[in-house]
């Protein structure tokens, strides 16, 4: 069987959930599947962080187009190769392909929906274009959560139900579950101007994360327990970043705010070890892979309960009403202030994780292409 992907996102200086679940399926397609032939289709160099494995049923097909390069290139390609289906990983789909072959596209989130205000205003245009043809056009959807799945029904009324499937996406166990290396963590400190106890946030600095909020509870909590503990709000500036930043500067304790930037994998892997607890606070995620991540990481996870966030978490997290400071300031305290309470998160978080793995979303995944 001929399987084409587009894994263009693995070009992407970024990394975000959709081009981690991207690497994540070309890890395993090539072994679970030796007698189909995929063929992966890229514009650019990919991300050295990025770059799928070797695998001999793997052929990379890439060109540099800057303008329409799904609905010209790529289909041009396709019409060449003439694959049996083809796999979409977000949803976008080529206007013009063989009927014959049939396509597949990954439903990531629909936040543009919910929070049309945090993009600009060309993604949004673009989304809400492309996202309709691609969810009423395609043969098949994945839904990386029921959440997801209820969105996709909820403002595509079109859409049968009786194409989607619900797919969880996996987790990194390799980088999270690992034990503490107590030196690789010091060294990884030092670099990065951390010291002493400290709460954590990684990933996207954008209003849809909701880090005004943490910002603000991290403000109630220290002048409340006049506590030495730092912030660690790590990870790149994406669209309308200013507020946050504005939000820690104007904080009474900026200088306990630490902000490192973008983390490699393993400074992430060893700064989440090392947090006394992780805050997740963000205001919508179509599935939320940093919650296993820290899940895995045995440590304590305060959660925003909205969206995918209590599907994916269980009963593991501590969660907070998204709105309130307050609330999670005394999340915040408890979690810190009870050692027994501590040590029963992580051992439900423990328990959750079981239940996901990229292996068991490659399984599924490869099997829904090819059914």
């Amino acid at each position: 069987m001929k399987i084409a992907i587009q894994v263009a996102d693995l070009d992407a200086s970024r990394i975000d959930g959709t081009r981690v679940y991207i690497h994540n399926m070309l890890k395993y397609f090539g072994k679970l599947d030796t007698a189909s032939e995929f063929f992966l289709y890229h514009k650019d160099s990919f991300n050295p962080e990025l770059i799928p494995p070797f695998f001999s049923n793997y052929r990379i097909k890439q060109k540099k187009v800057h303008f329409f390069w799904t609905q010209n290139w790529l289909c041009r390609e396709l019409r060449k190769d003439k694959p049996d289906v083809l796999w979409m990983p977000m949803h976008n789909i080529p206007i013009f392909h063989a009927r014959k072959m049939k396509v597949v596209v990954t439903a990531h989130d629909l936040a543009y929906k919910y929070f049309p205000e945090y993009f600009p205003r060309k993604d949004l245009f673009k989304l809400n274009l492309l996202g309709k043809w691609a969810f009423e056009k395609a043969d098949k959807i994945i839904a990386i959560s029921e959440s997801t799945k209820r969105d996709i029904l909820r403002f595509y009324p079109k859409v049968s139900e009786k194409k989607i499937r619900v797919i969880y996406h996996g987790f990194d166990a390799d980088i999270y579950s690992c034990a503490r290396n107590l030196e690789s963590e010091k060294e990884a400190k030092n670099r990065l101007g951390i010291s002493g106890e400290y709460l954590m946030y990684a990933g996207a600095i954008q209003p849809r994360k909701n880090l005004e909020v943490l910002v603000s509870a991290f403000d109630i909590f220290k002048e409340k327990t006049k506590s030495e503990i730092k912030l660690v709000i790590a990870g790149e500036r994406a669209w309308l970043a200013e507020g946050v930043f504005k939000k820690i500067e104007n904080s009474c304790f900026k200088k306990d705010i630490i902000t490192p930037g973008r983390l490699t994998f393993s400074d992430m892997g060893n700064l989440v070890r090392g947090a006394s607890t992780y805050v997740y606070p963000s205001l919508y995620e179509g599935f939320g892979i940093p919650v296993l991540e820290i899940l895995a990481s045995r440590v304590p996870l305060i959660c925003a309960l909205n969206s995918s966030l209590g599907e994916v978490g269980g009963n593991a997290p501590m969660y907070f009403d998204e709105k309130s400071p307050l609330d999670l300031a005394e999340k915040i305290e408890l979690i810190l202030n009870d050692e027994n309470l501590r040590k029963e998160m992580v051992e439900e978080g423990t328990r959750q994780i079981k239940k996901f793995s990229w292996e068991k979303c490659a399984k599924e995944t490869l099997e829904y292409l090819k059914s």
